[in-house]
Order: structure tokens, then sequence, then C-alpha cells
């Protein structure tokens, strides 16, 4: 039992996903996926925008053994804040089945960072959606990214479409690998040759040090879970076809800050042959390319 409260429009996880009719490859990684707690031992920040249900790592291990994953990428929640207590936890029980993507500020220490590498952590996120955290400081960002780099990391963003324009100088001058979260959350319900997702596009094709998960279609879709989120799978296929090494899917368990649903996360296995139609599409972006960034010393 959690020692706090979850937000009373809070949507708890699926607690029974469907079985999906996609079989992933052996050796598939969920490459976005949060932990939560437990809040009575790995206590919610004091500064978070949202107190979560508790989302243990075994119960994310019980789900990646039901949609047939065999390894996950865990992403620090906005919700512990910079205390990494609980990813760490869960890299450590993973048997060397998870890798990690800490929150981290300028005054984390070397000994600090050591820990995390340790652990199975190799990126920082830095998230810059507006609603979800306090604007960030781009020198204080530069200072953690030159510090990260010596570490062989990258690092991860998080924000939205239409932020991109003001954000795209400072993220093309990163000097790491850079993973976007959710295609830079597009806004689908505008043209897919519009000026907004051309952008993004220029971003990967310009820069290719960059790369993005086609990730969270129950987040972007206008339509809904009704319509199978069938409007993100445009944007999401045009990415994989013309970015293929550099794609990573994840589930987004336990898909925080949902307000109209929750999805079925069975249902959203059944959604990668649609934006990764071919069997090299698909080992591409769910063993080659996760393997590469977090596995090296295992990828083939």
């Amino acid at each position: 039992m959690s020692a706090f409260t979850k937000d009373a429009d809070w949507l708890d996880w699926h607690p029974s996903p469907s079985n999906p009719t996609f079989v992933v490859p052996a050796g598939a990684v969920d490459a976005h996926c949060h932990v939560f707690g437990p809040g009575d031992t790995f206590p919610f920040a004091a500064q978070r925008k949202y107190t979560p249900c508790d989302a243990s790592k075994q119960q994310l291990w019980a789900l990646r053994d039901h949609l047939g994953f065999s390894r996950n990428v865990l992403v620090q929640a906005t919700c512990h804040g910079a205390d990494n207590r609980a990813l760490v936890d869960a890299l450590q029980a993973s048997e060397g089945l998870a890798r990690g993507v800490a929150t981290v500020t300028e005054k984390v220490t070397d000994a600090e960072l050591d820990v995390l590498h340790n652990a199975g952590v190799r990126g920082v996120r830095f998230n810059f959606v507006k609603r979800l955290v306090d604007a960030l400081p781009f020198n204080s960002l530069k200072r953690i990214a030159s510090r990260i780099k010596e570490l062989d990391w990258h690092i991860v963003i998080y924000f939205e479409g239409q932020e991109l324009p003001e954000l795209y100088d400072f993220f093309t001058g990163l000097p790491t690998t850079v993973v976007v979260d959710h295609m830079g959350r597009p806004d689908v319900s505008k043209p897919i040759h519009g000026p907004e997702f051309d952008l993004f596009l220029k971003l990967l094709r310009e820069n290719e040090n960059f790369w993005s998960k086609v990730s969270c279609p129950e987040r972007l879709s206008i339509e809904g879970p009704s319509k199978h989120y069938l409007d993100v799978v445009p944007f999401a296929r045009t990415v994989v076809e013309q970015f293929s090494e550099r794609v990573l899917w994840g589930t987004d368990w336990p898909h925080p800050n949902m307000k109209t649903h929750m999805p079925d996360d069975g249902k959203l296995v059944d959604m990668i042959p649609l934006i990764a139609p071919t069997t090299e599409l698909q080992h591409k972006l769910l063993i080659e390319n996760p393997m590469s960034l977090y596995w090296p010393e295992l990828a083939k």
C-alpha cells in the first residue's frame, strides 16, 4: 500500500491486457516504460505535478512476459523527480534484462553517476512538457550533457510538437545521441505533410545523432481506441520507414496521466505491424536498434 493518495482523476493501468495477436520476435525490447514507487518504499517527489498509483517492477516484469518481450528500458518518471532510487532498484533486480534513463540535476556527483551507470543507466531525460515540469535552464542542461557524454550516455527529450521551433537550435546543439519521446507529440489532426511534422522530420533527416520513439498512439490519437488509434499510423509509419536505423518502440506502461481512457497493452502491441509492416523493419524497431543503444556489448 502506497503512503501516497493518487490523484482523484488518476486512471490505473489495465489490470488484464489482452493477448496480442502479433507475436513479437524473440529478444524484443520494450524501450519506454516506467515504475512508480511503491510510494511507501520510494517516495514521490515533493515538487511533482501528479501523484500516481503504484506500479512496481514485479508488475512490469509480468507485463513484459505476458506481451512476449524479453527486455525493458525504464525511463525515470517525473513524479520521482531526480530521485532515481526506484529506477535503480528495478534495474538491479532485472538481472541484466533492463536498462535505464535517469533524471539528474547539475549537482549530481561523479560518484552518483557511477552508481547509476553500474546499475544500468545509459541516458538522462530532459522534459520540456510545461504541464509536467517547471522550465528547464538551458545552460544547466548543456553542462549536464557535457558530463554524460563522457559516459557515452544519450539524452532523451520530451516535448510537444508546437514547441519544437523554439527548442530546435538547443536540441541540435546537444553533443550526444538524442532520442525523442513519442515523435515529439505531433498534432495528428494536422496534415502529415504540414509545417509542424515536416520540421520534426527535418530534425531527424539533418541530424543523424537523433532517434525517435514511435510510441504512445493512445496519447496522440484524436479518434481514440474505438478506431484503434489509426490516425497515428501514417505519422509513425513515415518515421519508421524513413529512419529505420534510428527508431524505438515502447508501451509507456503504466501510461501516466491518461485522462480519457486506459489503453490495452495487448492492443498497442498489435499496432506494431501497422507502423513497421515488414519483418526487417520489425526486427530493427524491436531488437537491433534498442540493443545497439542500450546493450551494445550484446548487439550483433
